[in-house]
């Protein structure tokens, strides 16, 4: 992805718009789709969404104690898990910067008696927590949405602990080309079509799709972890690399 040459914009989707707009546009999507964002994922990936973020509780290597902080948590699935990992002693945060979602995924989880869980309305690009404070940083299907990546990749950097660990998980560069183009008509007529007929919403996954084609590949994703400061980066190609999982360590 080649960068904007004007600073003042940025992109959503295929769209260019001014950087202070696209939060704004962001949020309207998932005030839009929050009710039914769990049965879209489900939908959308045939279920195999819950492989991906179990893969990802596996390498977080989580332990009793430890303080977790899952950005973009959404409707809660990490959340749930680290919670129940780390136990009393541990604290789970769960930041979203979308109300909507914040409020599906605490309902959500004090329905299923997760009391402990914090909640915290929070933009990744300037986490509201002191320097050094989490072992352990998850954001899964966020960081795309991010104005700005390379200053959210700092703030991540900023409230983690020394030898504390960060999971990205998200879409990414499918590896091989027939893969790819089935991947684009599924993602470019199934999709919307999908949205449409379930929340009445096309756009919304529309831009999802797009967000998805205009975020980092996987290597360009490293490197933006070791510019932020991480060090033994690495990834790991999920279902043929349309989804990727990055971990790095500070």
């Amino acid at each position: 992805m080649s960068p904007s040459k004007d600073d003042s914009t940025t992109h959503f989707g295929y769209q260019t718009v001014k950087k202070e707009e696209k939060a704004g546009k962001v949020a309207e999507v998932f005030h839009s789709v929050a009710a039914k964002y769990d049965l879209m994922n489900d939908l959308m990936s045939m279920g195999i969404h819950r492989l991906w973020k179990r893969f990802t509780i596996t390498l977080s290597g989580v332990r009793r104690g430890q303080q977790v902080l899952d950005i973009a948590g959404g409707t809660g699935d990490l959340a749930r898990v680290f919670a129940r990992e780390v136990g009393a002693t541990g604290r789970v945060v769960l930041a979203d910067i979308n109300d909507s979602m914040l409020k599906v995924g605490r309902d959500k989880l004090i329905d299923g008696g997760y009391t402990l869980v914090e909640y915290v309305q929070a933009n990744a690009e300037c986490l509201p927590f002191p320097d050094n404070t989490f072992d352990i940083i998850t954001i899964a299907f966020g960081l795309r949405n991010v104005t700005d990546k390379d200053a959210a990749l700092r703030s991540m950097y900023r409230v983690l602990k020394p030898n504390g660990r960060l999971l990205i998980l998200e879409f990414s560069k499918p590896i091989f080309d027939p893969l790819a183009k089935v991947y684009d008509a599924y993602s470019f007529s199934v999709l919307p079509a999908m949205g449409q007929l379930v929340t009445q919403d096309a756009d919304s996954y529309r831009y999802l799709a797009e967000s998805i084609r205009m975020h980092p590949d996987q290597q360009t994703l490293k490197q933006m972890m070791e510019n932020a400061g991480f060090y033994q980066c690495d990834y790991h190609n999920l279902t043929g690399g349309i989804v990727a999982l990055h971990r790095g360590y500070k």
